[in-house]
């Protein structure tokens, strides 16, 4: 056993004779070899044990290897990460940029531009400011006398958000209130800057509905989703109006028009517009469909007026606020109201909007013109007077609407109706002395 361990030990080949002699080379004598035997012995253990670290050591370097390797991994992560954060922030710092040049011109994929291309569609961060609102500015925006022409767009951002809040929309629909003002945000970033139909106009409507559901008091007669879908229809009604009208559309033969067979093809476009962006934001609208809203945009269309003003005539004297079609028309009609209340205004307010509305027609008319389309007499430059437009309208469409009305809410005649009656009085007076 010694002769093979000593072989082992010196890597000998194993048929070699070994002579054990002491360092004089004197043989050793038969009482010692269990000396040598305990040397050897404690030498081969000691192979053992340094073979043993070695095994300990090469696991010890593996774990830590891969160790290593993992963190350079979740490091190689790290960097990705920082790249894509730092490629955002300069895509915000761009897009902040071009909005402080002016409207970003990336509004939803249903929008048309002047080409027919496509646009991508985007989802802001909030970036606009809060404005803490007066009392005063607060009693102010439940009238429908307010003046709308003092207030910048950021402004009417804040008033938006405020009647969302006020209403209790943003507990009802389990709103974030920070969603609320990225979608209210993305908006206001899809109304061109038409003459008359752009985010004023917008802002006009909805705040005259913000101060109809007050001065009528629905929220004791309607549930918090009507005045959700009331509000939101009136947000979103003209949502990126190419500022001509669906006649222009349908005679032209417009991408529009041809997308929706020559059918409201302006109103079903806000309503594709406006659920791209509903989307986009997450805004959650528990328990309303999205028929309710897009029903309240179609019922702008102004070829459809005499068809729900008659519905609703027929209902207005047995009226019942449980019976689900009775509602449907009313909202309907509430936001008709609202759409086309500009002469309800005082004098101050109502009269820039004709302004705004006759220069749209105007650029209307000549585009016709220059593509040999036929023009509306009421759109004619060289025809048309402020007086002489409004008068018919306000006697013809907008009284007849508003005393209807007035029958389910008498309170609506001193602040509403009477005004109209005035405005007519007022033009008449101005054709009387200036011809």
């Amino acid at each position: 056993l010694i002769h093979q361990i000593l072989l082992f030990i010196s890597s000998v080949h194993r048929n070699t004779a070994i002579l054990m002699v002491d360092p004089e080379a004197c043989v050793f004598k038969s009482t010692e070899k269990e000396d040598m035997f305990q040397n050897v012995l404690s030498q081969v253990a000691e192979q053992f044990s340094r073979a043993f670290r070695v095994n300990e050591l090469k696991t010890e370097v593996t774990n830590r290897l891969a160790m290593l390797e993992k963190r350079v991994e979740l490091e190689g992560l790290k960097v990705v990460e920082i790249e894509k954060c730092k490629n955002d922030l300069k895509k915000l710092r761009d897009e902040m940029m071009s909005r402080a040049e002016g409207r970003v011109n990336c509004p939803c994929k249903y929008n048309f531009s002047d080409d027919g291309k496509k646009l991508t569609p985007r989802c802001d961060v909030p970036s606009y400011p809060k404005y803490t609102l007066s009392q005063e500015t607060i009693e102010a925006v439940k009238k429908p006398t307010f003046d709308v022409w003092h207030w910048e767009h950021n402004e009417m951002l804040s008033c938006l958000e405020y009647m969302y809040h006020d209403l209790g929309l943003v507990k009802e629909f389990n709103m974030n209130p920070i969603t609320l003002k990225r979608w209210l945000l993305g908006i206001q970033e899809n109304y061109r800057s038409n003459p008359f139909h752009n985010f004023r106009h917008c802002f006009c409507v909805s705040q005259m509905m913000y101060g109809m559901i007050h001065l009528c008091n629905l929220k004791e007669k309607l549930t918090l989703t009507d005045l959700g879908i009331l509000m939101t229809a009136a947000v979103c009604h003209d949502l990126d109006h190419p500022g001509y009208n669906n006649t222009y559309q349908i005679n032209a033969r417009t991408e529009l028009a041809v997308r929706y067979n020559d059918i409201s093809p302006l109103e079903n476009h806000h309503c594709a517009v406006a659920f791209q962006i509903l989307s986009l934001s997450v805004i959650k609208f528990a328990n309303v469909e999205p028929e309710a809203i897009i029903t309240l945009i179609l019922a702008t269309d102004m070829a459809r007026h005499g068809e729900i003003l008659d519905s609703f005539k027929h209902k207005v004297d047995n009226f019942d606020f449980t019976n689900e079609e009775h509602v449907t028309c009313l909202k309907m009609v509430l936001i008709k109201c609202c759409d086309i209340s500009n002469e309800v205004w005082p004098t101050e307010v109502a009269e820039p909007w004709v302004d705004c509305l006759l220069e749209e027609y105007f650029m209307q008319s000549d585009k016709e013109e220059s593509e040999g389309l036929p023009v509306a007499p009421f759109m004619d430059r060289d025809k048309v007077t402020k007086p002489t437009a409004q008068i018919g309208f306000i006697k013809f469409v907008l009284i007849p609407m508003f005393e209807t009305v007035m029958k389910l809410f008498p309170q609506i005649e001193e602040i509403m109706v009477q005004p109209l009656s005035v405005c007519v009085y007022i033009y008449y007076m101005y054709i009387i002395h200036y011809g």
